[in-house]
């Protein structure tokens, strides 16, 4: 399975790593673009089916334009643009020390199926790296998948396997 010894302060890095996790699709959700930038290291990357961005800046800004983007492509039945909300599924979370990795399942959904009902449109993983900088969890490195996209889905392996392979590394 996994050889993590779980510290005394496993439950505590634990929940404040997972608030970040909430607190990432919240901003992303609701375009809070300061807030999603906080959710990231100065020299974090963040790499998604459109490319890579480097540093929070660049991140913020590459977010900003898949935004911009993505409401021209989700549309209601009034052709506005759909409201998005992204779901956090099962989540694995490895820490050594002021290092952590996360490996965790998630789905968007949107109201854009027939009468503006909701309807789940894609879903994938997110493999993380984060550190503690200046005593709070940050994203150091985020990888989103698209299982549903071309060369953007996840290995046929158990993705928690790699994860505590690179952790142990």
């Amino acid at each position: 399975m996994t050889n993590q010894v779980y510290s005394a302060s496993y439950a505590q890095d634990r929940a404040e790593i997972e608030d970040l996790l909430a607190r990432y699709l919240f901003a992303l959700d609701w375009n809070d673009f300061e807030t999603f930038g906080e959710t990231f290291t100065e020299d974090a990357t963040f790499e998604y089916a459109r490319g890579t961005a480097s540093g929070r800046d660049a991140i913020v800004a590459t977010i900003r334009g898949f935004k911009e983007r993505i409401g021209t492509l989700y549309t209601d039945d009034k052709g506005n643009p759909a409201i998005l909300r992204h779901v956090l599924g099962q989540t694995v979370i490895r820490m050594e020390g002021e290092r952590a990795w996360t490996t965790a399942f998630w789905w968007e959904m949107a109201n854009n199926g027939p009468g503006n009902s909701p309807l789940i449109g894609t879903f994938g993983i997110y493999e993380d790296e984060l550190r503690k900088d200046n005593g709070a969890w940050k994203f150091s490195r985020r990888r989103v998948l698209n299982e549903f996209l071309e060369g953007r889905q996840s290995s046929v392996e158990n993705p928690v396997l790699a994860m505590d392979a690179i952790a142990s590394a």
